[in-house]
């Protein structure tokens, strides 16, 4: 009896784990790497004493039917709960426009406790190989081999290697060994996007949780203790607009929590008792490559991500699975 074919997946985000739990489902042996400490990708929580902020993803919808019945599978297992946020929406000058009605009625959803529990979730008894940073792929006729940062050149060899990272992380992997998908990933632009974590002593007295942004450096701001299962200070995320993140990714944490912070308090915030920063380098996709995902049978590699397919959650969702889902049906054609 031969043994279960052996694919990796690179990138332990919502594509990777959705990728890797539908081919270890049907049978097939996975190992998932990742350069950071834990799963989830964008899908983030920033925790310290007392607090904890969504600084990535800010919450979730789904309309393809696939991934509402993963959704209702997460509800079920208590790692994701509906949020229904007092929601407004400024426009130039901070003046305050309707949010309209299918704005209102949208269901959104957010991982409980945490924006990562539904990624924890999706992990749950995967291989999953931890600070672990994938710099190379080496294509030989026993398969494929992987070297990372931390640990050298990988033991095994792979029937065939998955990418689930960000474009511009994913187009030096593929430029060796498949220069077309790397160019590919390099046509999709992807932009930053800065977001300021902001503590108070005591709630602030507006009557939102939630607003988009349409003016200025802001583009969106939440209060993360509206959120099911959070608990603690009254906490803030605001998220700066991509030209803005942009025009000014380089610039010191303290000068962009300054333009962020001003323009919250135009909006009726305040000056938090105490900030953090963080730069998502590569957060939002200016011009998504519409293919969803990339299977290419003949040299066992494929590529999935959010960038491929429209963005959100639902869209990384939705490009791990049929990924993984277009590699078991060549399995069955083999």
């Amino acid at each position: 009896m031969n043994p279960p074919l052996h694919y990796a997946v690179v990138g332990a985000g919502i594509a990777g784990l959705s990728c890797a739990r539908a081919l270890t489902e049907a049978g097939v042996r996975v190992t998932v790497l990742d350069k950071s400490r834990g799963p989830a990708g964008r899908m983030s929580t920033r925790r310290g004493e007392g607090w904890a902020c969504d600084h990535g993803a800010q919450y979730f919808t789904a309309r393809d039917p696939r991934f509402r019945a993963e959704v209702a599978r997460w509800l079920e297992a208590g790692v994701a709960a509906r949020w229904q946020p007092r929601l407004t929406v400024f426009g130039q000058d901070g003046r305050r426009e309707a949010v309209g009605e299918a704005g209102a009625a949208l269901a959104r959803h957010v991982g409980t406790p945490r924006m990562t529990a539904p990624a924890r979730h999706l992990a749950e008894g995967l291989d999953l190989r931890l600070q672990a940073t994938v710099n190379a792929l080496f294509c030989y006729d026993h398969g494929w081999e992987l070297s990372t940062a931390e640990h050298g050149l990988l033991p095994e060899a792979f029937d065939g290697v998955l990418l689930a990272v960000p474009a511009p992380q994913a187009v030096p992997l593929l430029q060796p060994v498949a220069p077309d998908l790397a160019a590919l990933a390099a046509a999709a632009r992807m932009q930053g996007c800065w977001a300021l974590m902001a503590r108070f002593d005591t709630p602030l007295a507006l009557d939102f949780d939630a607003a988009f942004v349409n003016d200025g450096p802001l583009r969106w701001i939440a209060r993360d203790t509206s959120k099911p299962g959070r608990e603690g200070m009254d906490t803030w995320t605001l998220h700066a607009s991509a030209e803005w993140s942009e025009a000014h990714i380089e610039d010191t944490p303290e000068r962009v929590a300054s333009a962020l912070i001003a323009a919250f308090r135009a909006l009726g915030g305040e000056v938090p008792m105490v900030w953090s920063a963080h730069r998502w380098r590569y957060a939002i996709t200016e011009s998504a490559v519409e293919a969803g995902y990339v299977w290419r049978a003949e040299d066992g590699i494929g590529v999935c991500g959010d960038w491929l397919n429209g963005g959100r959650v639902e869209g990384a969702w939705l490009s791990g699975h049929v990924l993984a889902h277009s590699v078991l049906a060549e399995m069955a054609l083999a």
